[in-house]
């Protein structure tokens, strides 16, 4: 969520999130009363998320759309109204299980999601030109100079325990504390756990 957020803040004027984990009875409301009327539908959605929407310019995020798949099956009405853009993350596993009673729209497009690699996890750490000189010298069958390779396996060691989960790098980032980032792995696993044993 936090990458799709990232994209909202440098891509658009403005964004509203609905975590459907969350989301009141009021906003799941507005998906079965008003798609027969956009204009009230988007009235009722800027007033209760305190958020001015521009046409072209807002995006709405449906995150844990597979907890509400009315909102799912609305993207085609949405989308064709083409005032905002749209962005549904979730689960893939619930996403494709939880769809009964609706009409999976044509308007999506799925995009799927990695951890980071070595070369992204370096840029995360704000190193942008080390990978560029690594492929140089590989291309080339050339050593990296003894410095270099140690700041190198350094940063390999860093990746090896850390990983490319973006929660983990960025407790990493944020705090440099190896236990910390056990945590979120943790934590990030827990939730495997629990959304694989819903479909066991």
């Amino acid at each position: 969520m936090d990458i799709v957020e990232a994209f909202a803040k440098a891509e658009y004027l403005n964004y509203i999130l609905i975590d459907f984990n969350r989301a009141s009875k009021e906003v799941t409301d507005l998906f079965h009363n008003y798609l027969d009327n956009l204009d009230m539908f988007f009235m009722y959605l800027a007033s209760f998320y305190n958020v001015k929407l521009y046409e072209r310019e807002t995006l709405i995020i449906f995150d844990e759309v597979q907890l509400f798949p009315r909102a799912r099956s609305a993207i085609k009405y949405l989308v064709a109204d083409g005032r905002y853009d749209y962005i549904e993350t979730g689960s893939l596993m619930s996403i494709k299980k939880n769809v009964r009673d609706i009409v999976i729209p044509s308007e999506e497009h799925h995009i799927r999601m990695y951890p980071l690699d070595f070369e992204e996890f370096m840029w995360a750490l704000e190193n942008e030109t080390l990978m560029d000189f690594i492929r140089i010298c590989f291309k080339e069958k050339k050593p990296l100079g003894q410095a270099l390779h140690r700041k190198a396996m350094d940063y390999l060691r860093q990746y090896l325990i850390v990983g490319g989960m973006p929660q983990a790098v960025e407790a990493y980032i944020q705090t440099r504390d190896f236990d910390r980032v056990d945590r979120v792995k943790r934590d990030i696993l827990d939730l495997y756990r629990a959304d694989i044993v819903k479909h066991a």
